[in-house]
């Protein structure tokens, strides 16, 4: 069986509109309402999903690697556990379109992370494929922008006290060691934006 093609996979997207359409969503209901009618509430899908069937060993241990990664190491900066998923010189790829590279860089911009939401955690991977080398996460995190958030200029945006609850899609390109030499993630801005009050 060949590879799906980018076309093929930007049908399958698509067809997850059409089935929420069918479903009784409209496009007057805006894009938020059709995505959560596909993944469920973020604040409310759990982390227990099974892994999918049919798994070669590879793709088991790279897919146990990422759920330790996020579920342990992430959600309780456990920084120090970072190298178990992350090769020393990582490129990761955030839903700004910036890269950075290094474990270390990755490492401190994480961190940075926790500063204005200390309570940042990922509490769910609703859905996770892997095919090889590859694995695709969609994760759920929540938490709440309750300290200064700094804006990048030297100064600090106020905190809005509000909470937040945000599917995001990560796709992992794993190495023979067992870790991702490149990481992809995305999440939508806008809608993380409005709900911790900047939009």
């Amino acid at each position: 069986m060949s590879e799906p093609t980018t076309i093929q996979a930007g049908a399958a997207v698509s067809m997850l509109g059409i089935t929420a359409v069918q479903a009784g969503a409209t496009p007057a209901e805006g894009s938020d309402d059709v995505y959560r009618m596909i993944m469920g509430n973020p604040a409310e899908t759990g982390q227990g999903q099974p892994l999918p069937a049919n798994l070669t060993p590879e793709e088991y241990a790279n897919l146990k690697t990422f759920d330790e990664a996020d579920f342990e190491v992430f959600s309780n900066q456990r920084w120090e556990r970072f190298g178990e998923s992350h090769a020393p010189d990582v490129r990761v790829h955030w839903p700004d379109g910036h890269h950075t590279d290094g474990l270390d860089q990755h490492i401190e911009d994480s961190k940075g992370l926790f500063v204005w939401a200390p309570d940042l955690k990922v509490v769910s991977h609703p859905l996770r494929v892997a095919k090889n080398n590859l694995v695709a996460v969609v994760g759920t995190f929540t938490g709440t922008f309750s300290e200064p958030m700094p804006d990048g200029n030297g100064g600090f945006i106020p905190p809005t006290g509000k909470s937040f609850a945000m599917n995001m899609l990560t796709v992992g390109v794993f190495n023979r060691q067992g870790t991702m030499n490149e990481e992809y993630v995305f999440w939508d801005q806008y809608s993380f934006s409005q709900q911790i009050g900047l939009a």
